[in-house]
């Protein structure tokens, strides 16, 4: 039968390097498989950091005191600050000039713009490594050095954006727990803060998983045995 034959070939070390077909296909299954995860992990975190840098929800008033009217709440992010009432409606105003923002302000926003460039910038270029991709059938090596690059880029998104939500929160904790701050004038985390964070995560994560998905090109085979050749027969010569 065919199962016998191959048994038979794989013991005489006929198959050659055909021999660890199997489990290089399992290989590169898996491998496609963790790239895909990461790619997918690394576009949610993606979108995650668009919402929260466009949300105004980085920070909202605190409502700790005795003294505190909850009549209206109001919400400060990157762009605009926002007033809601009680009765649901909602006013916001943008910044009316960026030189007179603080300097920790400046900074996140331009951190979160990088990130959300590089991850864009990152979208393309693990595109191109993808396995489930046609791009650069004809060299493998570059094609997987595309995805692990897609995934570097992946990463210094996801930190730049994990340094932008960290660094703005510090200066609301910090403010909160300043004792010459009003307490009228505290803020607390806001949602668009913790969408930050997450979206951060799962963007580091996903680069993480392109840069493992690479995978090993060494096949480990049986080692050939050594046969004792046959001593050639003695001929006779025939008139």
């Amino acid at each position: 039968s065919v199962a016998a034959l191959v048994t038979w070939a794989a013991h005489f070390n006929i198959l050659g390097p055909f021999g660890g077909f199997e489990s290089y296909s399992q290989a590169e299954m898996a491998s496609g498989g963790l790239q895909l995860l990461g790619f997918v992990l690394a576009f949610i975190g993606w979108i995650g950091i668009i919402i929260s840098a466009a949300l105004p929800q980085w920070k909202m008033s605190s409502y700790a005191g005795d003294n505190i009217v909850t009549a209206q709440a109001i919400y400060e992010g990157l762009w605009m600050s926002c007033v809601m009432q009680s009765t649901g409606q909602m006013q916001c105003k943008v910044y009316d000039s960026l030189l007179k923002l603080e300097g920790t302000l400046q900074a996140t926003r331009a951190l979160m713009v990088a990130g959300i460039l590089l991850g864009l910038i990152g979208i393309f270029v693990a595109v191109t490594g993808m396995k489930c991709m046609k791009c650069m059938e004809d060299d493998e090596v570059k094609k997987m050095r595309m995805a692990v690059f897609g995934g570097v880029i992946f990463l210094v998104a996801g930190f730049a954006v994990l340094v932008a939500t960290s660094w703005y929160g510090h200066r609301v904790a910090r403010d909160f727990y300043n004792p010459f701050t009003p307490v009228n004038t505290r803020f607390e985390f806001g949602q668009a803060l913790f969408i930050g964070w997450a979206a951060a995560s799962l963007t580091i994560l996903g680069g993480a998983f392109l840069c493992c998905s690479c995978p090993r090109r060494e096949t480990s085979y049986p080692p050939t045995r050594a046969y004792p050749k046959s001593a050639p027969s003695a001929g006779k010569d025939y008139v």
